[in-house]
Order: C-alpha cells, then sequence, then structure tokens
C-alpha cells in the first residue's frame, strides 16, 4: 500500500485522479525519461489491484470527509446537489459524483471488486501522452505493457434518457450560513454527442456573447448598467456523453430582491429570441473562443486532457483538431436557432439560495 505513489514521488513526479459524469482519469506528470516507468504502473493498476478492508475502510473516511468539506459544509454545493436531482429526472447525472453519504458508508467490498473486475479493462480505457516524447517509442511501449492484458467482455452501457420536460421546476433552499443570496437557471441542452448536436458550437458561441466576462450581455446589463446584481453569468459545457446543461446564474446586490434581478435576466433572453446575436458580437466571441484554445495548449498537461476528456466521451481526435474551425463556422441564424431551441421555460430548473428566515 502506498508503493505506486511512493515510485511516482522517487522519480520527481506528481500523480492524482479524478472522476467525471462520465469517466475517472489517472494521470502523473514525469520526465520523458520515466515514461515507461509509469507506463508499467498503469499497466498493474489495471489488472493487479489488492482490494481488502483493512485498504478500504481508511479510504471510506478520506470520501466521507471529502464528501463533508467539499459539500455538506458549503450550502451552494448542497443547493447543486438538489437542483441536478431535480433537473434530470432519469438520467443517473442526477446523482452526485463522489456519492450520497449513505451509499459511501454502505459500499461493500464485494461491490468494488466486482466493479474494478468490470471495467478495468485495456479496451474500455483511453491512453494518452503528452510531452517531449517520441510517438513510435509510445507506441511500442504500450504494445509492452498493454497488450498483454487481455480485453474483458464490456456490459452493454445502458444509457436511461430524460422524459420530456412539461413543466419548470424550481428549488429554493435556506440556510443559516448563507450570507449572500444567488440564483441559477439552467435548461437542458444538447452535447456534441448527444440530443441536437448540430447547436452544440453555436451554443459555445451564444454562452460567450450572452455570458463570458465582463463585456457580455448578461454582465453589462444587470451588474454595469442596472447595478442589480454584484456578479452575473452564463455557462455551456458541451462535453457531456449524453444532455448537458445551458445555464445562467447572478448574485444580487444587497438590498436587491431576487426577484427583481430574474425579471431582468428574463427579458435579456426574451430579447436574445426576439432580435438574436449581432455579426459583431459573434466575430468578437469567435475571437475571445479560439484564443483560449490557443492558450489551453500552452501546457503539457492541458491538450492532454483535453484530448483525453474527449475520447472518453464520444469524439474523435479529429473533433478536437478541427474545433476552431468549426467554432469559426458558426452563423448567426445558427446561433439564434440554437437559442429557440434550448431556452424553452418549461425545460428549465432553477436554484435559489437564501439566508435562514430570522425568528
Amino acid at each position: 500500500s502506498g508503493e505506486f505513489s511512493e515510485i511516482v514521488a522517487s522519480v520527481g513526479g506528481r500523480e492524482n485522479a479524478f472522476t467525471s459524469q462520465d469517466y475517472t482519469g489517472y494521470f502523473q506528470t514525469v520526465a520523458p525519461q520515466h515514461l515507461e516507468t509509469m507506463m508499467e504502473l498503469e499497466a498493474d493498476r489495471m489488472t493487479g489491484l489488492v482490494l481488502t478492508s483493512e485498504i478500504i475502510e481508511p479510504e471510506r473516511k478520506v470520501i466521507l470527509e471529502e464528501r463533508g468539506s467539499r459539500t455538506d459544509n458549503n450550502p451552494s454545493a448542497l443547493l447543486s446537489e438538489q437542483v441536478a436531482a431535480a433537473t434530470y429526472l432519469n438520467h443517473p447525472y442526477r446523482l452526485p459524483i463522489i456519492g450520497w453519504a449513505h451509499e459511501i458508508e454502505n459500499l461493500s467490498l464485494a461491490g468494488l471488486r466486482a466493479f474494478y473486475e468490470t471495467w478495468y479493462a485495456p479496451n474500455n480505457a483511453v491512453l494518452v501522452v503528452s510531452g517531449d516524447v517520441d510517438p513510435d517509442e509510445v507506441f511500442q511501449l504500450a504494445r509492452k505493457y498493454y497488450g498483454p492484458i487481455a480485453a474483458r467482455d464490456l456490459p452493454a452501457r445502458i444509457r436511461p434518457s430524460e422524459p420530456p420536460q412539461r413543466a419548470p421546476r424550481e428549488v429554493v433552499m435556506r440556510d443559516a450560513r448563507v450570507e449572500q443570496p444567488s440564483w441559477s437557471r439552467r435548461y437542458l441542452a444538447p452535447s456534441y454527442t448527444s440530443g441536437e448536436s448540430e447547436h452544440a458550437y453555436a451554443l459555445e458561441g451564444l454562452s460567450e456573447i450572452i455570458g463570458g466576462g465582463t463585456t457580455a450581455r448578461i454582465y453589462r446589463s444587470i451588474v454595469v448598467e442596472s447595478a442589480l446584481a454584484a456578479s452575473a453569468g452564463a455557462w455551456y459545457a458541451p462535453g457531456s456523453l449524453d444532455l448537458t446543461t445551458f445555464g445562467f446564474w447572478f448574485s444580487p446586490r444587497p438590498g436587491v430582491e431576487i426577484s427583481d434581478v430574474e425579471v431582468a435576466i428574463d427579458e435579456q433572453i426574451s430579447k436574445l429570441l426576439t432580435t438574436g446575436v449581432t455579426e459583431d458580437e459573434l466575430d468578437r466571441a469567435k475571437r475571445r473562443l479560439i484564443d483560449s484554445a490557443i492558450f489551453a495548449r500552452d501546457s503539457v498537461s492541458g491538450p492532454a486532457r483535453v484530448f483525453g476528456a474527449a475520447l472518453a466521451s464520444g469524439q474523435t481526435a479529429d473533433d478536437v483538431e478541427a474545433w476552431p474551425k468549426r467554432i469559426q463556422a458558426v452563423t448567426v441564424a445558427e446561433i439564434n436557432a440554437a437559442a429557440r431551441a434550448v431556452f424553452n421555460p418549461n425545460a428549465s430548473t432553477t436554484g435559489i439560495l437564501l439566508p435562514a428566515e430570522r425568528e
């Protein structure tokens, strides 16, 4: 126990892992001459993991403590869990990545072993190597260490889909720890690989126009001009394997009612649906998005994460490489069509976080 991390540290490297709604990732950053050692370690992790109660119980406590510090002690995180559960009625995206506390407490050794033996297989993995390496050597090492590992018969992926949403949903939460109220609204939206995916690139442009920073419509309107909110913005994350969300958020200024800011947000959405965006707005959004893609390449880990996430979520390497051209090709008509397709009030979920009512 612990030897994996000791080996990585002994060569001056660093390592970590993460889990998203769609995949789990493990990574190490080391000098190029230690690549073979890392390949060997990851091949061993795929088949040689030792699971015992003595190992699991301390990790269970770690996860419970992590959930306590990141979620249970954070009213915003608690509300986000409730809003996700209301947004997705049927799809597993309604479940928190870390899990509910009672499920963590009841994880069994047999269940963990079954999961590991089912899904940790070379034909269910994506390997990405980024840095000062020779591609031929990388493929040679992959064949050497992963080639001997037998593929497994993977169970069919059962991916429940969302039923049509016929009414808006709202979650209101009060907490004594809240000093500054907040509001968010999200709409179910297509991703690169699910739903009406032809809108995905246009929605990225729309997100930048309406909520991408201090020059975007939402911020300029309700933070700068009307001074109703202290902060505001929008988000859209198209990389999900299944349906994702397009959302808006704001935090009102002290003394301003949330309902007043909500009216201002609705007016901006109504204006967008009525008059659409302009060529100038779209051109500026494209420049910012493409510039951000260039900056993302300016590291060793950035491109690796981008390619790994895409390949694990139903995209191809060509999709990643073509992203700037596809963003550049988005038109005003496509932006306006995407807005009309997504901004349906009956397909929205609103979350409101408020201070506890005083007695």
